[in-house]
């Protein structure tokens, strides 16, 4: 799928997905904008990509959790380009308390965690739409997860020490709701958005996690940040002209 013609924001692109959609837009030939406040894991991406071609690579360390940092990379953006023609939000903020218990889960980071994932993803499409608005079209895709669903199977984490937090599951149905209803208010305006919810990525996650997950799967079980990256691809391409205001599940069958 060719991309040649494509200009795409990337938030959260030093993490697993994020780097994985930054390096397969990139070999399909378009201008990558990647952002993310991890400096280290930034450059080094950068560096992998400008090493192939510098003029297709745009860094911007910016945080986008909140109002100003997201006019910043857009602006910071639209200096380095006339156009930007998609955006795929993965940015994945967390607070300190990200993971802890739900009973010991305090209002004041909760109240963080929901402003900084929900809060921004809401924000950062307001920008960016109205920057595709003006110009007559755009592709916005967001990143969700199989836990925006439905309920964790909690069997799974059983003799663990991980844990899938309730604020996760409200977050990442948030998304696929807010991609449902922007799709519609944005229609007849050549402005696509869409949503992906991947099912869990290999992470050395422990075996007993590993071997319960691949019971609920049908042929893979645990996926690669690639296994999603190429989804993306498929979305940013002409290929899916039609597809709009949906919630692609890449999961292995795990959600069935």
């Amino acid at each position: 799928m060719n991309l040649e013609e494509k200009k795409i924001i990337i938030t959260g692109a030093a993490g697993r997905i994020g780097s994985s959609i930054a390096k397969q837009a990139f070999n399909h030939g378009a201008t990558v904008i990647i952002n993310d406040i991890d400096e280290k894991n930034l450059n080094e991406l950068s560096k992998k990509l400008c090493l192939i071609d510098p003029s297709r690579v745009i860094t911007i360390k910016e945080d986008i959790s909140n109002p100003k940092g997201i006019d910043n990379l857009i602006k910071q953006s639209l200096k380095k380009v006339k156009y930007i023609t998609s955006a795929v939000h993965s940015a994945y903020p967390t607070s300190k308390q990200w993971g802890t218990n739900f009973e010991n889960i305090e209002f004041e980071y909760l109240e963080k965690d929901l402003s900084m994932q929900l809060g921004s993803a809401i924000i950062f499409s307001q920008k960016i739409l109205e920057i595709f608005k003006s110009q007559m079209g755009g592709d916005l895709i967001h990143i969700s997860s199989i836990q925006g669903l439905g309920a964790p199977k909690f069997e799974h984490y059983e003799g663990t020490e991980m844990m899938s937090p309730i604020e996760y599951t409200a977050i990442k149905s948030g998304v696929i709701a807010i991609t449902k209803w922007l799709a519609k208010y944005y229609r007849n305006k050549g402005i696509r958005i869409n949503c992906i919810s991947p099912g869990g990525i290999l992470d050395k996650q422990p075996s007993l996690f590993l071997e319960r997950y691949r019971k609920s799967c049908n042929n893979i079980g645990m996926l690669s940040s690639d296994n999603i990256a190429n989804t993306v691809i498929f979305l940013l391409s002409s290929k899916s002209a039609a597809i709009s205001g949906q919630n692609l599940v890449v999961d292995d069958g795990w959600s069935l």
